[in-house]
């Protein structure tokens, strides 16, 4: 399709992240169908996107959207940064590549404890099968013909060997899979990259469709809102530069802008709670007050530790060792470039009386890495961070006024539950547990964040308090779910409309327990299944 004076497509998908560009891709697979994808930020061409080593470098205000939280009324008031991607292909252009679906526990619960049928671990798995494409592994929980390119790492620091036995030393088993059923352990991460390149759903999914003649991708084109004709969803309202246009949708319409944009979309076109839309000027097409409620995400506290010498990829950032693993990616495509920097991770348990572990971490060989995380004073360390899998505190996604070009409010409303304010205390003792291991005592010279002098329980509370962030993973904001008042059903339709559907991590009645990325992309496998009629 020709971008010259479109007017209606079929299907209209809105955002081009993670579950957008595969749902895209699978429409466009039936060639009667035409297919718009409608993405607000710009193309993925940066080489920082790509290689693996620099995704650190992609969570600036190049590639996302520069949201905050609110001040949050249980960490003394501070607003942190909440990253969100703004360029083709989401979270999966910019995350750190680790590959986790949940667990099996996670999704029984959605249909046995939200009303969410069909979506039991059983129905789910074959999504995230036929997505996958696995370097290593096979048989009845991996899938070896999907797009996306799943694999072990290409390299991995020495540290994240030293870490792993620091884990096993505190009684973690080794485990070589995190996705399957009983993954309580020490290991290293499986990661969506493969040959040195990341495995994006861009890369993987819409850029084989490019040469589909049904299918058009807009990039640096925000949807304002949906239009509705005799309660139906007819078209979108989209603007470009200075260009506002209106295209219309045959058929459907999907928004995939996750659980931050696509709330606010929704919003500011007349779906949500009655009275906040009167209240912001906005006439009420549906009310539908679960619409930006029960935001969850993981909150991660970080670890980070000076190193005795040049022990981490922290010497990297010399410029003679930047040209030396410059040569060796050149020459060979491999060796540090190739590293997600995200190697090592574990499962835990923080309640010994919790079936599942409650806790994951990740280890980084390198400091100051994530971004507004300090480095260090010598200049090589290393970092852990850790979150709850199961946080039990919910927050809300809202308006700021009538305008779509405000940036929503969000309001993780973190650390409102007690438990979880204790169990990320816990979390600290125990990464601090491993951190003391006696592989790790050759390289590691003082804890430098929080320091030692942070000890006590209150002391460890003030400083959760006072540091943790987002972990990167909300969901929840337009919960799916059998009950009347859940935002969209169990096929993902919006209730309250016709022709519109959400496919993204703000249908979740709950978070999985770890990196959502994988989910996202079984959402939107799952909604071209149920748009086609094969669900």
């Amino acid at each position: 399709m020709q971008d010259d004076s479109l007017s209606a497509v079929d299907y209209i998908v809105i955002g081009g992240g993670s579950a957008g560009c595969t749902l895209a891709a699978r429409l466009s697979e039936d060639p009667d169908a035409s297919v718009l994808l409608i993405e607000a930020g710009q193309k993925d061409h940066s080489p920082y996107i790509h290689l693996p080593v620099t995704y650190y470098k992609t969570t600036g205000p190049q590639f996302t959207w520069g949201f905050e939280t609110t001040a949050q009324e249980h960490q003394g008031g501070i607003s942190t940064p909440f990253t969100q991607a703004r360029v083709l292909g989401g979270g999966s252009s910019i995350n750190a590549q680790v590959y986790i679906r949940g667990t099996a526990a996670d999704y029984d619960a959605w249909k046995s404890d939200y009303g969410c049928a069909g979506w039991g671990y059983a129905d789910v798995l074959p999504y995230f099968k036929r997505a996958e494409d696995n370097q290593r592994l096979s048989g009845d929980l991996h899938g070896n013909e999907g797009p996306l390119k799943v694999s072990d790492q290409a390299y991995t620091h020495p540290l994240t060997y030293a870490w792993l036995k620091a884990c096993q030393q505190v009684g973690m088993p080794y485990i070589d899979d995190f996705n399957r059923e009983k993954r309580g352990g020490c290991g290293l991460y499986q990661v969506t990259n493969r040959a040195g390149r990341r495995s994006s759903t861009a890369n993987c999914y819409l850029r084989p469709a490019a040469s589909r003649r049904n299918l058009l991708v807009l990039t640096d084109s925000q949807a304002m809102r949906i239009l509705f004709e005799n309660g139906r969803a007819s078209a979108v309202q989209l603007r470009s530069d200075t260009i506002t246009r209106t295209i219309a949708a045959r058929r459907e319409i999907i928004l995939t802008c996750g659980a931050i944009g696509t709330p606010n979309l929704l919003l500011h076109s007349g779906i949500g709670d009655g009275a906040m839309l009167a209240g912001n000027g906005i006439d009420v097409v549906a009310d539908s007050p679960q619409v930006g409620r029960n935001l969850q995400d993981h909150l991660d506290v970080f670890l980070v530790y000076e190193l005795l010498g040049p022990y981490s990829y922290d010497k990297y950032k010399k410029a003679c060792w930047q040209a030396w693993a410059g040569l060796q990616f050149a020459l060979f495509r491999s060796g540090p470039v190739t590293s997600n920097v995200v190697e090592g991770g574990a499962f835990w348990w923080l309640d010994e009386g919790d079936p599942e572990p409650d806790v994951q971490f990740h280890f980084l060989a390198g400091a100051g890495v994530e971004a507004g995380i300090a480095g260090v004073p010598g200049g090589n360390g290393c970092t852990l961070n850790a979150y709850l899998t199961r946080p039990r505190s919910r927050g809300t996604v809202s308006i700021a006024g009538n305008d779509p070009l405000y940036h929503p409010k969000i309001d993780p409303n973190y650390l409102s539950d007690p438990d979880d304010l204790a169990k990320t205390a816990d979390s600290v003792r125990l990464g601090r547990k491993i951190m003391a291991g006696p592989s790790l005592a050759p390289y590691l010279k003082n804890e430098h964040f929080p320091g030692v002098n942070v000890e006590s329980q209150q002391e460890i509370e003030d400083f959760v308090r006072a540091h943790a962030r987002t972990g990167y993973h909300p969901a929840g904001t337009c919960r799916m779910g059998g009950d009347a008042e859940s935002v969209v059903d169990t096929q993902l339709r919006v209730r309250g409309v016709d022709g519109l559907r959400i496919a993204d991590n703000s249908v979740m009645p709950k978070l999985v327990s770890g990196n959502t990325n994988a989910t996202a992309i079984m959402i939107g496998e799952r909604a071209a299944d149920f748009i086609r009629g094969n669900g």
